[in-house]
């Protein structure tokens, strides 16, 4: 017997244990979602615009482990996933993107809704590739699942031509790959291994450097026992943070450009960084010059590419990080470094985190509050980009049950919303709460109608300051407070007259809390801390109760700053306080 390819695929999906497809139709993929009308088994999720869609499909994947997958017509219907697969592609998630195609013939005759996809996302995709035989339609597929979830993890793209899609074919699906020249490592070099504890065994003031490569490896149990073990402090990237509990002792907190003071002084004045998962990017190092100046470095990475490609390391490690970190705790010994975590104990007093606030909420109280409400909670903070992520980083307490998906190496605002819808959906047992700033909310706000048609008890805050916060901060901190279209009350009668006597601000666009009512769900606004606590209590009963998602608006002063701040290729030496 012959049947379809897009009726192949959905013995794929099947095979390949896909329970929710986040799709947009199309007129190059109506034949494919009839394919998939009466299969029961896998939930079409239907987003309100593609970029929203391929964010729902990555925090999926970030809140459950497994492969995102998405599925979108042609033409702009694929280039909206674009900046969602850089986004994946920079922090390690698997995603499946299948893109419909006009019928081959009709491929590089500027055909309606025709674009080359796949020359499009090459440089941000971890593999991509169209199928053009339809007897390879089931390899293809195979091959793409096992690369995106092999390895680093990363985003793979299949551009599926309506033509081949429709021709008859083979019913048989692979239930093996080997591909040739992509061979993922999956030992540990027990030499240099042995070399990187020898260097242990040596150094008076180690630390363990801390990226996402551990939380995506689901290593936060070994983690936490190889740090206790050994008796070393634990620095993160923001990336890394909930490696380990952020109310351990031997946690520092995050390093970088909005790191505490003593997570960055432990960087500077170590003599042994042993890092596990991170790449080194420029907002972790700022000056690399300058960077742990006394230190040698051990890199445990599972990309081969990413080890010395940012800062040049003693030691080299390719592997997986809980494999890796398994590895060490069989061939070490019980360690003491009193001495040294009290010198780092003794920077944290010296320069506390902290927020003084004489206007409106104060951002580190709405975090401290959701501490505090969602203790009992197994519970997914889903962030945004902007300052109100650098607090949530900052001020969450993250660990087995509380966790924090966030964009970090492309920093793409519009992220938090449908990321938390698709964590949601992912993980309907759990409490989802979305973090974002007035800014970011914004981009993607169309995705509150499929968090209320998902029928979702997400709680969404949002920390209105009425600006672009986070380059507002730069403009006041290394641009004379020049605030170039950062003010998101300005109108265009503002030009000119901003600041003179007499002038007075516009109202703020739009009113949240009628937004939330718009979308037939439930607004409140909160303007001083007192309110904050009973505001979200209330709003979590309404979001469970009537499944739906919720908004809270938080007023935040606008001229707040996330403070400490190492300016971009600045080194530690010039942290501000």
């Amino acid at each position: 017997m012959k049947i379809s390819g897009n009726d192949l695929f959905v013995t794929a999906m099947k095979k390949e244990g896909v329970d929710t497809i986040f799709a947009y139709p199309g007129g190059m993929v109506v034949n494919l979602l009839d394919a998939l009308h009466d299969c029961h088994s896998i939930d079409l999720v239907l987003p309100r615009h593609e970029q929203g869609l391929i964010h729902a499909a990555d925090g999926y994947a970030r809140a459950t482990g497994k492969v995102g997958v998405c599925l979108v017509t042609s033409g702009p219907g694929a280039t909206n996933l674009v900046t969602g697969i850089a986004n994946a592609n920079y922090d390690s998630i698997p995603l499946v993107c299948f893109t419909g195609q006009v019928p081959e013939h009709l491929i590089g005759n500027d055909a309606f809704q025709e674009v080359d996809i796949v020359g499009i996302t090459r440089n941000v995709a971890k593999f991509v590739i169209m199928v053009r035989d339809r007897e390879m339609l089931a390899q293809r597929i195979k091959e793409a699942f096992y690369i995106a979830r092999s390895g680093k993890p990363g985003p793979v793209l299949v551009d599926l031509p309506t033509d081949v899609m429709a021709q008859l074919g083979s019913t048989s699906y692979p239930t093996e790959v080997s591909i040739r020249g992509y061979k993922p490592n999956k030992g540990v070099h027990v030499g240099q291994l042995k070399k990187a504890i020898a260097l242990l065994k040596e150094a008076k003031k180690p630390m363990f450097l801390i990226g996402g490569g551990v939380n995506l490896a689901h290593a936060q149990e070994e983690m936490t026992e190889l740090c206790e073990k050994l008796n070393i402090p634990v620095v993160t990237t923001v990336m890394g943070k909930g490696a380990i509990d952020t109310e351990h002792p031997l946690y520092v907190g995050n390093i970088g450009m909005h790191g505490s003071y003593a997570a960055n002084r432990t960087a500077n004045e170590c003599d042994l960084m042993f890092s596990i998962g991170c790449r080194f990017n420029d907002r972790v190092t700022g000056n690399v010059a300058k960077f742990a100046p006394n230190a040698k470095v051990v890199h445990i990475d599972i990309e081969a590419a990413a080890i010395s490609r940012n800062v040049t390391v003693d030691i080299p490690i390719v592997a997986d990080a809980k494999m890796a970190i398994r590895k060490i705790l069989d061939h070490t010994e019980p360690m003491e470094h009193s001495e040294w975590i009290g010198e780092i104990k003794g920077w944290d007093r010296e320069h506390p985190l902290g927020i003084q606030v004489k206007v409106g909420v104060n951002p580190k109280h709405i975090m401290d509050t959701l501490n505090k409400v969602y203790a009992d909670r197994d519970t997914i903070y889903a962030s945004d980009v902007g300052q109100h992520q650098m607090w949530a980083s900052q001020y969450l307490k993250l660990d087995a049950t509380h966790r924090l998906i966030q964009s970090g190496g492309l920093g793409t605002m519009g992220f938090g919303l449908p990321a938390a819808v698709g964590a949601q959906i992912g993980c309907p047992g759990k409490a989802v709460v979305s973090i974002s700033g007035d800014g970011g909310f914004q981009m993607n706000i169309q995705e509150l109608a499929t968090a209320v048609c998902q029928e979702l008890p997400l709680v969404n805050i949002v920390l209105n300051n009425t600006y672009l916060g986070m380059v507002r901060q730069m403009q006041e901190l290394f641009h004379d407070k020049k605030y170039t279209i950062t003010c998101l009350r300005a109108h265009k009668t503002c030009r000119g007259r901003c600041g003179t006597p007499g002038w007075s601000c516009r109202d703020y666009v739009p009113e949240f809390v009628k937004i939330a009512e718009a979308y037939r769900s439930k607004g409140f606004l909160v303007t001083e801390d007192s309110e904050l606590e009973e505001t979200i209590i209330k709003a979590r009963e309404y979001a469970e109760e009537h499944n739906r998602p919720v908004i809270i608006e938080c007023a935040i002063a606008p001229y707040e700053l996330v403070m400490p701040m190492i300016r971009g290729g600045s080194s530690f030496e010039e942290i501000i306080f």
